[in-house]
């Protein structure tokens, strides 16, 4: 017989008081009804009554025990930390399949992947999550001496000369959406509608701090309709720059070509004494805060955007970057999540 539903103590209650009131002379069809209980459970509980009150005391919830005890749970995290590829797969995805496997070879315990999914979830406080790429050729050693050493000398060279401190990056939005996940009801996969074109934007933005304030300004320039960005678009973008800020600039950014081997942006340079470039190290994009911009601005706000043409996906666009502008609480966040050394 499973038993019954509510906690320990309601039940213990609902026993108590249908003794009682069967005692004080009520009967026990109506008792039975206005309990919601059988009849026949009556004159059990009043049975065991007479054994004495604790007869009738709450039971605690029977449960089942673990499927992994705490110890195997422990040694399978580690399995599961070595990555997929130590235990014998070509490629580093876990899914609850691979790990029923696993669990399967070690503990000869054979689970549903629904309830591997749940104890994932449950006890080791796992989620399913999109791995973030990262390129082989970074040199880490150098990264860190870089953000450790190098960046606060930058930083204290354009403070001594009254220098803003800009992040300059280029990107570029598709006219084919960015999908992301949404919700829908279970086994209706959401269709996304979009139009099967190359049209594109590219766009230049930079991230500006101020050399005694250290007050943070977003500003952004969005091309012509299907054109890459050029050394001469970003030579207008600096000089736009330069007018809008004004005195000195400290200019952090990629070693992209249409950066330090553009003759346009060389010549430009070779101008402007003013201005000063300082190249990020290779392959560490998490350590320019403008990246986020751009990431922020894609996947968090315009994904799934279908847009019907190039002209409203622009105009979305500005409108996302026009809210950046005003929210230098966000553009603050961006600065932070590079742990670059930088007062604010």
């Amino acid at each position: 017989m499973s038993r019954p539903l509510g906690r320990s103590e309601d039940l213990e209650r609902r026993r108590r008081r249908a003794v009682e009131l069967v005692g004080q002379g009520e009967a026990s069809g109506m008792v039975a009804r206005m309990l919601g209980v059988h009849r026949s459970s009556l004159y059990r509980w009043r049975r065991a009554a007479q054994a004495g009150p604790q007869a009738l005391a709450a039971q605690p919830h029977p449960h089942r025990p673990p499927a992994l005890s705490d110890a195997q749970l422990r040694r399978l995290e580690q399995w599961l930390l070595q990555g997929a590829p130590a235990h014998g797969w070509a490629n580093d995805l876990w899914t609850t399949g691979r790990v029923a496997d696993l669990i399967a070879r070690h503990f000869h315990r054979r689970f549903h992947h629904d309830h591997v999914g749940r104890f994932l979830r449950e006890r080791l406080g796992w989620s399913s999550q999109k791995p973030r790429r990262q390129a082989r050729e970074r040199n880490e050693e150098a990264i860190l001496d870089w953000q450790s050493e190098d960046f606060p000398r930058i930083a204290r060279a354009a403070e001594a000369r009254g220098a803003h401190l800009v992040f300059l990056d280029e990107s570029g939005f598709m006219l084919t959406p960015t999908v992301r996940k949404t919700w829908a009801p279970r086994g209706q996969t959401p269709l996304l509608k979009a139009w099967d074109r190359r049209d594109r934007i590219s766009a230049i933005s930079s991230l500006s701090v101020s050399p005694v304030a250290r007050h943070i300004s977003l500003h952004f320039d969005l091309l012509d309709d299907n054109r890459n960005v050029r050394g001469d678009d970003v030579v207008e973008y600096l000089r736009q720059l330069k007018a809008t800020l004004g005195g000195s600039l400290t200019i952090l950014w990629d070693g992209s070509r249409v950066h330090d081997r553009s003759k346009a942006v060389q010549a430009f340079l070779a101008e402007h004494s003013g201005i000063r470039t300082e190249r990020l190290p290779a392959y560490a994009p998490e350590l320019n805060p403008d990246e986020l911009v751009w990431a922020w601005t894609k996947y968090g706000r315009l994904p799934n955007l279908a847009a019907d043409n190039a002209g409203w996906l622009r105009d979305f666009i500005i409108t996302e970057m026009a809210y950046l502008k005003r929210h230098p609480d966000i553009l603050r966040s961006f600065i932070d999540k590079t742990h670059l050394p930088l007062r604010l």
